[in-house]
């Protein structure tokens, strides 16, 4: 026990020492011989890292409005975009359009009710999802889309509806059968839309299928 506090107050120091713009999360994970390695670095994509210290010289931004949130590029999510397009069977372009009114690309994004990062995600949805690092920009699209998608299987493609429920919760579509009667909601619906159909008209990820 005296060792792990000790070995807890050494890794607190050594990020504490750090200047606030070198801070990053210290992460560990256990080799085959059983020993037990800290890192700052998940370089290796067959470890299973744990989060041990998050940085405190980058804590995630609050986010009051999706507009107010420091955007981020847009870009660099490109391939994670396609890859979760692919395996749900999402059109990229919507995806993309939910990170854009959700977090406008904010990998770090936290709203005022607790949604977190690209696709602001609830705790309890990403633990239902499965999404074990909500800051993840890879896991957090993967877990969104997954959510997108359930939502458009719920409401039989209607993407008004996926989106509102997306929002607002599908028991609250299903119960006013449409989108609620919520300012937010329904600005957030056609924000979302207005987004997807000028980056299906002008985005580089290529896509067929169609959604109403």
């Amino acid at each position: 026990m005296k060792r792990t506090v000790l070995l807890w107050q050494v890794l607190l120091a050594l990020v504490l020492m750090l200047p606030g713009e070198a801070q990053a999360d210290i992460y560990s994970f256990v080799d085959n011989n059983g020993t037990i390695h800290y890192t700052n670095i998940k370089s290796d994509p067959k470890q299973q890292y744990q989060l041990v210290v998050r940085s405190l010289g980058a804590p995630p931004r609050f986010r009051f409005a999706a507009q107010s949130s420091r955007p981020g590029d847009e870009k660099i999510y490109e391939e994670h975009i396609r890859r979760a397009a692919s395996t749900y069977n999402v059109d990229p372009h919507l995806i993309k359009a939910v990170i854009k009114a959700e977090s406008n690309f904010d990998h770090q994004a936290v709203s005022q009710k607790g949604a977190q990062g690209l696709m602001q995600l609830m705790p309890g949805t990403a633990a239902d999802l499965k999404v074990r690092h909500p800051f993840d920009p890879l896991e957090n699209i993967l877990g969104g889309t997954n959510y997108l998608r359930q939502m458009l299987s719920r409401f039989g493609g209607n993407t008004a509806l996926a989106l509102a429920a997306y929002n607002a919760g599908p028991n609250r579509v299903e119960a006013e059968r449409g989108i609620p009667a919520i300012p937010e909601t329904q600005q957030y619906v056609r924000n979302v839309l207005s987004h997807y159909r000028s980056m299906s008209a002008s985005s580089s990820l290529p896509w067929r299928a169609g959604f109403r």
